[in-house]
């Protein structure tokens, strides 16, 4: 019997991996909850720090996590296209450079972006004109939403003639867990402007994720990608042509979430449940819209008002 509870044992990489799944799988905003949890199975500091050292820098660029700068001048974005080496990520937008602690999430340093980080004066023009746009966007159509605006290809191009790359990223989260919810929104615009052909192609990538537990665990995962094409134009042009894009894009995606959840209680609903629950009460279909999770989506992440 010793020798089966020895084989039944699980290694130590196999506790690591296990616990790095847990932490990568965590809902929006709860990875810190889940960590707390993870930690006490584990019981074993070295194991659960070498876990968080991997998994927490992975989770926070990949859901676009925004912090306060250490000096108080605004939030990063902590996301791959602003990563530089040693925890840095730019924040192009102050040309400021901030270090973060991925375990703890919080920005423990700020320093002033060097040259070689920042773009070209006339890449520059595009990006800052970009940002101006989609900031004024993002007000609007996110309370609690952040954006950036990032050279990707091509930041040492002086001047016309060349092709150049910025990615549009947009984050807005809503957590409430006192109430049980949580919730995320997030946009990646990748915006290759194509000289030699004389248009700018936009891809997008929409992500919207929620989480209900109250009483149960119920998740929404949904992604969306589309791309579109404007002519070469002037910085102010450019910026004011791909915003609409980005607006009307997103704004048909959350129209057309809304319109699927609208149906759930018609359909999905009643292909989950029994026809006659063993309550033998009836379930009230005519009136579902108590369950409305469309409703309380937009609630959460305060989309489309």
């Amino acid at each position: 019997m010793a020798e089966e509870e020895e084989e039944s044992e699980l290694s130590d990489k196999h506790k690591v991996e296990i616990a790095k799944w847990f932490l990568l799988n965590s809902p929006p905003g709860e990875i810190k909850y889940v960590a707390k949890d993870v930690k006490s199975i584990l019981n074993n500091d070295d194991l659960y720090n070498e876990a968080a050292s991997e998994a927490f820098p992975f989770y926070n660029k990949s859901h676009l996590i925004s912090l306060q700068m250490a000096n108080r001048s605004g939030d990063v974005l902590v996301s791959s296209f602003g990563e530089l080496e040693g925890n840095a990520f730019l924040e192009p937008r102050t040309a400021q450079v901030a270090i973060v602690d991925h375990v703890k999430q919080v920005c423990t340093d700020v320093r002033p972006a060097t040259d070689e980080e920042l773009a070209s004066a006339y890449v520059e023009e595009f990006r800052c004109n970009m940002d101006v746009e989609v900031l004024k966007y993002v007000e609007e159509a996110y309370p609690k939403g952040v954006c950036s605006v990032y050279c990707i290809n091509g930041k040492d191009v002086e001047g016309p003639g060349s092709n150049f790359e910025l990615a549009v990223v947009i984050s807005a989260v809503r957590h409430s867990p006192q109430n049980f919810c949580n919730g995320s929104w997030s946009s990646v615009w990748n915006i290759e402007f194509k000289y030699d052909q004389q248009e700018v192609e936009v891809k997008g990538k929409m992500q919207v994720g929620a989480h209900y537990f109250e009483e149960g665990n119920v998740q929404l995962d949904a992604k969306h990608e589309c791309k579109d094409t404007i002519l070469f134009q002037a910085p102010e042009e450019c910026a004011v042509a791909i915003t609409s894009i980005i607006r009307h894009h997103e704004t048909e995606y959350f129209a057309s979430l809304e319109a699927s959840y609208l149906n759930l209680s018609d359909s999905t609903f009643k292909d989950l449940r029994r026809k006659l629950p063993v309550t033998r009460t009836l379930f009230p279909w005519h009136n579902t819209l108590q369950f409305s999770l469309t409703r309380d989506i937009s609630k959460e992440l305060g989309i489309g008002k």
